[in-house]
């Protein structure tokens, strides 16, 4: 791979190109991170407001038609319907594991397989999330776990 990093002209606009073959995840995952400047969420707790950073979230789980962040060691309400934050952090380390919970797979210490198919994920706070048999293709995929 060529990398070029040119000075533009005063007055011009910064500008990238990305010349390939093909666009592989990889690569879209490097040009989503360049447009993205809302990689911050608004988490509602009790009469405060706070800027959440996506990469401080260890997961979100819809609980009776409300969508909460957990973080290292609070929770806060979001206002977007997990499937908005699915398709909003598609090409980040945000993955949906079941009808209810989406992960940040930066945050999981291990897993390991349980019974019916499904997955056990270890987060690095300490807690356990349950990933659906259906969704487990997509974890593998995801954290590089190849099937035998």
């Amino acid at each position: 791979m060529k990398i070029t990093i040119e000075t533009p002209n005063p007055g011009e606009e910064d500008e990238i190109i990305v010349r390939c073959a093909s666009l592989d995840e990889k690569l879209m995952h490097l040009i989503y991170a360049l447009k993205s400047d809302t990689d911050n969420l608004n988490g509602y707790m009790e009469d405060r407001i706070t800027k959440l950073s996506v990469k401080d979230i260890f997961y979100f789980e819809s609980v009776d038609n409300r969508v909460f962040a957990y973080t290292a060691g609070e929770f806060y309400e979001i206002h977007k319907k997990l499937y908005e934050l699915e398709k909003e952090f598609e090409h980040t380390d945000l993955l949906r594991i079941s009808k209810s919970v989406i992960i940040n797979v930066s945050k999981i210490d291990y897993v390991k397989p349980i019974f019916n198919g499904r997955f056990e994920a270890k987060l690095k706070n300490g807690e356990k999330v349950i990933v659906s048999r259906q969704y487990v293709p997509d974890l593998k995929g995801k954290i590089g776990l190849k099937a035998r």
